[in-house]
């Protein structure tokens, strides 16, 4: 169904981003693409979709692939009919039933008859129901832009779709319905996500990584077990590697004193034998050569040892050595941080709320804040954080230091450096080495100091963050993530879960992945 064989793709700028690529995904088959931000998940989706062509390498489908791209307002000139590519059709057949029967509308149309019916029914399904197909894509939410695409598989009923991050902007509901979709479908599914709830739903799960594409047959908990399999192994590897080489610089000393102790003997036996001066320096510098060599043979192979022991370091990600520390929130646990009581908001004269909200949050608690898009969460955050005032009831929010971290980590200034960012964080008054070596703690070597946060990917962003409140003096008392997950891969996510997981003070989450919440131990759902 699809063959890839050597794809190689360099960017425009002729940096190599992945070479000889190869990946066989039979018919009907469901498979998840993995991998680092930056690993290139996004530009193989779109070599397959044939929206670029590779530098090199075969690409073969039996079938036109449907791709659902990451939405990013790329689509917001168009309207709904032409994003999903039937407005030509939907003109012709609009002119026929009009009266106009020139035979170029019915080649258009192609006796597509149920087109429209077929366009509205996908759309209801996808919780669109009133949805005009010449509305322009631009009026709509991500989610919705999301939907809208989601909605074309129905309507145009491809053999093999392309989903790239298809959940990140979908509301519960929406999600459920993707799931729904993924569990039934006979299409053949290629799809990148970091959502594990829905990776659990495929059948296989492939790896790009700098060593290509790497195969696990089954869904990602399987995935995750033969990862920390290789994990092990790899450990057990650098530990090998470790002792081999302490042994080899341990043989170096003690063949190295050897010799000199017998050079040392050889020459006392000659001084004593009256040999003569000439005799002595050929022996001497014999010697010298003897040794020379020794170290020679020694050092290769200690610097053969060291550099694989190098290589395999270079594979191992450990979480254990990034130091959280955002353990010591000032405030007690239990203390009252917030009450609400009867509080709404209103917008164009309409209330945000059906029933007024009364809450109480304390100090120490995980909640998460849950509701379909545009049900008010981020009104609400708003208010928590004292940046809006209710227009109804009353709310008293106690003095506490409050992080708010949106899914763009937007906090982070795109002007600084990676060390600058780092720098205004420093009321700890930490020394430029120390901070240096907090940096490199989270993964940016020296290489990045100096790199601008524009640069940043969204995992990056996410590790400045972290890093940034652990070099601050004190640790926020209240931290607010608003879907903190959207842009990051699995093993950024699996950094912040850690993260999360040693902090003490309260933590407020807006997010629809089920599996990250269930990972922070989320204790209390707040439902708009």
């Amino acid at each position: 169904m699809l063959v890839l064989q050597n794809i190689s793709y360099l960017h425009p700028n002729n940096d190599l981003l992945f070479d000889g690529i190869h990946l066989a995904v039979n018919r009907q088959e469901k498979v998840a693409l993995i991998g680092n931000n930056g690993a290139g998940k996004s530009t193989l989706l779109k070599l397959i979709a044939h929206e670029l062509e590779p530098s090199e390498g075969q690409l073969k489908t039996e079938a036109p692939p449907y791709y659902v791209p990451q939405i990013f307002g790329q689509y917001n000139h168009l309207t709904i009919a032409e994003a999903l590519q039937v407005d030509e059709k939907l003109k012709a057949l609009h002119e026929i039933l009009n009266g106009n029967t020139a035979d170029s509308h019915f080649e258009k149309l192609a006796d597509d008859w149920t087109l429209e019916d077929r366009c509205m029914e996908a759309l209801s399904h996808w919780q669109l129901p009133h949805l005009d197909l010449r509305q322009k894509m631009e009026t709509l939410s991500g989610g919705q832009k999301t939907k809208v695409l989601l909605a074309g598989i129905s309507i145009h009923q491809p053999e093999l779709v392309l989903l790239d991050e298809p959940s990140n902007h979908l509301d519960m509901s929406g999600r459920k319905l993707l799931y729904e979709f993924i569990e039934f479908t006979n299409c053949t599914l290629v799809v990148v996500s970091h959502d594990r709830t829905l990776l659990n739903l495929l059948d296989a799960t492939y790896e790009l990584n700098a060593r290509g594409i790497m195969v696990y047959g089954g869904n990602y908990d399987f995935y995750a077990k033969q990862k920390q399999i290789e994990r092990d192994a790899l450990d057990q590897d650098i530990h090998g590697k470790e002792k081999a080489l302490r042994k080899a610089k341990e043989k170096e000393r003690e063949t190295l004193e050897r010799k000199e102790k017998s050079d040392a003997r050889g020459k006392k036996k000659q001084e004593k034998a009256g040999v003569a001066r000439i005799m002595m320096n050929t022996m001497k510098n014999n010697a010298e050569k003897s040794t020379s060599k020794a170290k020679s043979i020694h050092a290769e192979k200690i610097g053969g040892i060291a550099e694989q022991l190098h290589e395999l370091r270079s594979q191992q990600f450990d979480i254990g050595q990034m130091k959280f520390g955002l353990n010591d929130s000032a405030l007690h646990i239990g203390k009252v941080l917030l009450t609400a009581e009867n509080i709404n908001f209103s917008y164009q004269a309409q209330w945000l709320w059906n029933e007024n909200l009364s809450i109480q949050i304390t100090s120490g608690e995980r909640i998460a804040l849950k509701g379909a898009n545009g049900s008010g969460k981020t009104t609400l955050i708003k208010l928590i954080l004292g940046w809006l005032a209710p227009q109804q009831g009353t709310i008293r929010i106690a003095r506490n230091h409050s992080v708010y971290i949106d899914q763009d980590y937007s906090l982070i200034n795109n002007t600084l450096s990676v060390y600058e960012q780092a720098q205004q964080s420093n009321t700890s008054a930490l020394l430029e080495h120390e901070i240096k070596i907090r940096l490199n703690r989270f993964l940016f070597t020296r290489e990045d100091w100096d790199k601008p946060c524009m640069a940043l990917s969204g995992g990056e962003r996410m590790r400045l963050m972290l890093c940034c409140m652990t070099i601050n003096s004190q640790s926020p008392d209240l931290i607010i993530l608003d879907e903190p997950t959207n842009n990051l891969d699995i093993q950024n996510i699996e950094i912040l879960t850690a993260a999360i997981n040693v902090y003490q003070g309260t933590l407020i989450v807006v997010s629809h992945d089920e599996s990250f919440l269930t990972q922070i131990n989320v204790e209390r759902t707040i439902h708009l």
